[in-house]
């Protein structure tokens, strides 16, 4: 018989409220130790206040958690010695050098005297910032301060990270070797919970938490939430993507119409009542037709329909 799972992170009818909005809103999942996590959602989901909440940043207006075993509300500091924190702006010093920065953090988790020298190598090592260390880190590329970033944030070899949309303006090369030392931590057994906006990490993780209007809307496997997804989807070649776009939205039987690279994706009700009207509409506006196809949805497009019927995006 296989062992019971480890629970790294759980949240049970979490909510956060500032005044009359409420941010977070009886939020449940939980993550099994080693996973890698993710959190998706549009802006002013809830993903930064749920990461906030369950780091022990925030205290919640409703509901329970533990991280580590630790409760939420009562357990902070225990909270905060067990994980490591990576936010968007990094929190590193612009005006320290790199070794500084490592020295200060290496100082402030509490890792000890005799293991600092190791610490500080690895980080070196993983930043590739070995010939740099005396360097400002303000003057550092952008792809270069988030490995420098990550590897402050597990110093001191915390069992759980946090990562809130860690790479956002980042290029995409840069992007997939932060993955791979994401990778390199979830195999030696540390649990990574992070927040994105962009597909392309989404389909890195083992599963995903999907977040519109604080509220969590869907939460499976990145396969299984395309699987899931019932509506036909046609890819459409046209002469004129950004006019189609405008011709199909609103037609009856179309739930979406999006540009998808250099052709558009629109989502239908019935495939055989409503190809007929595409046409016809496409073509009262001037837009030549060239390819229609019926195609499996990408994690983009069931991302878009989960939002849609839940309301839409906060800005909409």
């Amino acid at each position: 018989m296989a062992p019971p799972e480890t629970i790294s992170v759980h949240a049970d009818h979490l909510s956060k409220r500032f005044g009359d909005f409420t941010a977070v809103d009886d939020v449940s999942f939980d993550v099994p130790e080693g996973e890698i996590f993710g959190f998706l959602g549009p802006n002013g989901a809830g993903k930064t206040t749920t990461i906030k909440l369950l780091a022990g940043l925030l205290e919640p207006s409703a509901g329970r958690g533990a991280v580590a075993g630790f409760d939420i509300r009562t357990e902070r500091p225990e909270i905060k010695r067990r994980i490591g924190y990576m936010s968007q702006l990094f929190s590193l010093y612009a005006d320290l050098t790199v070794g500084e920065n490592i020295t200060f953090f290496s100082r402030l988790y509490g890792v000890a005297p005799e293991r600092r020298e190791d610490r500080r190598d690895w980080v070196l090592d993983i930043a590739g910032l070995a010939a740099h260390q005396d360097r400002l880190t303000g003057e550092l590329p952008l792809g270069w301060k988030q490995r420098l970033a990550l590897g402050c944030a597990v110093l001191h070899e915390p069992p759980i990270l946090f990562l809130d949309e860690p790479t956002s303006g980042v290029d995409p090369i840069s992007r997939r070797a932060f993955w791979d030392l994401i990778y390199a931590l979830a195999d030696r057994g540390t649990t990574v919970f992070v927040s994105t906006h962009y597909m392309e990490e989404a389909e890195y993780c083992g599963r995903l938490a999907l977040m519109n209007r604080g509220r969590l809307i869907a939460l499976d496997t990145p396969t299984q939430l395309r699987e899931n997804m019932k509506e036909p989807l046609l890819e459409l070649r046209v002469d004129d993507s950004p006019r189609a776009v405008e011709a199909l939205r609103g037609l009856p039987g179309v739930l979406e119409a999006a540009m998808f690279g250099r052709d558009l994706h629109v989502t239908v009700a019935s495939v055989e009542d409503t190809r007929l009207e595409i046409g016809e509409a496409l073509s009262q506006g001037g837009i030549e037709l060239l390819r229609t196809e019926r195609v499996s949805p990408s994690l983009e497009d069931v991302f878009v329909a989960l939002v849609r019927a839940a309301g839409g995006a906060p800005s909409d």
